[in-house]
């Protein structure tokens, strides 16, 4: 059953947050609907253990074959790997995915399936139709993916994040709204540490997110983040090592 981030005058948020946990074996993945006076877009589908619960789960919201987009952060597996699904028989919707990634994603699909029907999103980002409005597709490179995007809704002032923010572990709670950081970190640290690139990119992206009014970062793996959370969470990637950072001869040995 999916989480309502926001509903208000017809513009409505949802995440869906345990489609692939069957088995135990998939990272946890959180997949997200998005809907504007009958308009509909999906961010970061998944791969296909999610896609099956994720179609039934959307009929009662919206009906799938009216999406007008699929969105992207990037190219992982657990982003888009059910693509060929999608694309083939639940929608004739675009795909919107960063620019360098146009002609990798068509080997998740039959042959010819994705003609015509990709929107390359360039480096600098996009505003990407949503009803009576858009999404700001913003840049976010490197963090981890060579070419990926953020989304924020400027609606319902949510910052969909995609791998940044991520938290990891069985016990987690990733319905429930994370609103302090400090005890949090423990599910966050190690996964930030070896994800992101570098903390350059971090700094970039701080300085960046600070100008838009953000209610809530919500990632692509665990619990939202919202209140007090929001600001934390830029603060404390702003300053992290990461990455490149930590890497040292010992890291490029010949195995024994």
């Amino acid at each position: 059953m999916p989480i309502e981030l926001f509903n208000k005058d017809g513009h409505l948020c949802l995440m869906f947050t345990d489609l692939c946990r069957e088995g135990g074996e998939a990272v946890q993945s959180n997949q997200f609907l998005l809907i504007d006076n009958k308009t509909g877009v999906i961010i970061d589908p998944g791969g296909n253990l999610a896609y099956g619960e994720l179609y039934l789960g959307m009929t009662q919201h919206f009906p799938p074959q009216q999406l007008s987009a699929i969105i992207a952060s990037h190219a992982d597996p657990d982003i888009i790997a059910s693509l060929d699904r999608w694309m083939t028989a639940t929608t004739a919707a675009k795909l919107y995915i960063s620019r360098i990634w146009e002609r990798f994603v068509p080997h998740f699909c039959k042959a010819g399936k994705t003609t015509g029907r990709i929107v390359g999103i360039p480096d600098l980002g996009m505003r990407i139709p949503l009803g009576r409005g858009h999404l700001l597709a913003l840049p976010a490179h490197f963090l981890h993916s060579e070419g990926n995007f953020q989304f924020y809704d400027p609606v319902s002032r949510i910052l969909f994040s995609g791998d940044l923010g991520a938290s990891l572990g069985h016990e987690l709670e990733v319905q429930k709204p994370v609103t302090s950081l400090a005890g949090h970190l423990p599910y966050m640290e190690g996964f930030h540490r070896r994800y992101m690139v570098a903390n350059k990119v971090l700094r970039h992206w701080a300085q960046m997110v600070r100008k838009l009014p953000i209610d809530m970062i919500v990632p692509q793996h665990g619990a939202p983040m919202t209140g007090p959370a929001v600001q934390e969470f830029i603060e404390w990637v702003e300053t992290l090592s990461c990455g490149i950072d930590l890497m040292t001869d010992r890291d490029y040995t010949i195995p024994n």
